[in-house]
């Protein structure tokens, strides 16, 4: 892909003259970071679907059910929660190594899996990742999602103790993309049941996330209970607000789906990350 003009937008807003945007990444994933997608449990994805709606979701599985086929292709061995369209970012997180990584390109469905055809492969540092460590693996629980257009009461509590959450964003011509956020416990304040708002930590100067948004609004969220393998996500309008010491996001809801074991995987907290703000 060649200069993303979101990102450079994004980056002249922050002061950033180097060239360190998504142009700058390759499609072939490194030998080092094939092993590393192997041995993950978790997928996160993010998409536009058929209908235009931005969204993020989880995928789980034993280890190998994200099988690299090539320099710059995989497989996921994994049904998505919702309808897929020709793009897709994905993001792998090893919690309690605070390494993460994504894949983004092109996705379809072939033979009961997922085939991704890598555009981008970029690995993360570390930072505002809360450690984790899986503690068990309860497989068999039965899904089951409730829709809504806001957030009900249990809902906005859940968000509001949120240490973690992922962004899903998507730009005509420059792909899709889905990222992690992350912070002390109330980062993200819930304003009620149909608006939230963060600030936006200093991250890689890259603003693959910010970078998208300046060329198109929608995106979806994810936040999942670590404990016990539910899943929130909240699909909306994302608005960065530039001016102050900090950026900060403003996100209007416009549907929210629950899903109660959506995950098989539970979780251990160990510690917060070094970067978190005090």
């Amino acid at each position: 892909m060649g200069i993303h003009p979101g990102e450079v937008a994004a980056q002249r807003r922050t002061g950033v003259t180097k060239p360190l945007g998504s142009a700058r990444a390759r499609a072939e994933i490194p030998e080092v970071a094939q092993e590393f997608l192997r041995r993950q449990r978790m997928l996160v994805i993010g998409t536009a679907g058929h209908d235009g709606t931005t969204r993020a979701g989880l995928l789980t599985g034993a280890p190998g059910f994200i099988e690299p086929l090539g320099p710059a292709t995989l497989a996921v061995h994994a049904a998505p929660p919702f309808d897929l369209g020709e793009e897709i970012g994905t993001l792998a997180i090893e919690p309690w190594s605070r390494r993460r990584m994504r894949v983004n390109g092109r996705v379809r469905r072939e033979a009961g899996r997922l085939v991704i055809e890598s555009d981008q492969a970029i690995a993360n540092c570390p930072k505002y990742i809360q450690a984790r460590e899986i503690a068990a693996v309860v497989p068999g629980a039965a899904r089951r999602t409730a829709e809504g257009t806001h957030l009900t009461e249990g809902q906005q509590s859940w968000v509001a103790a949120a240490d973690t959450f992922f962004i899903a964003t998507r730009a005509d011509g420059q792909g899709a993309d889905v990222s992690h956020r992350g912070g002390p416990p109330g980062f993200v304040q819930v304003l009620g049941p149909r608006r939230l708002r963060w600030a936006d930590y200093t991250g890689n100067f890259m603003f693959l996330t910010l970078g998208n948004l300046e060329l198109e609004p929608a995106a979806g969220l994810l936040f999942v209970d670590w404990e016990h393998g539910h899943t929130l996500r909240v699909g909306g309008r994302a608005t960065v607000d530039w001016e102050g010491e900090r950026r900060t996001i403003d996100f209007a809801v416009e549907e929210v789906a629950e899903t109660t074991g959506d995950s098989p995987l539970r979780w251990r907290f160990l510690e917060p990350s070094p970067f978190n703000p005090g």
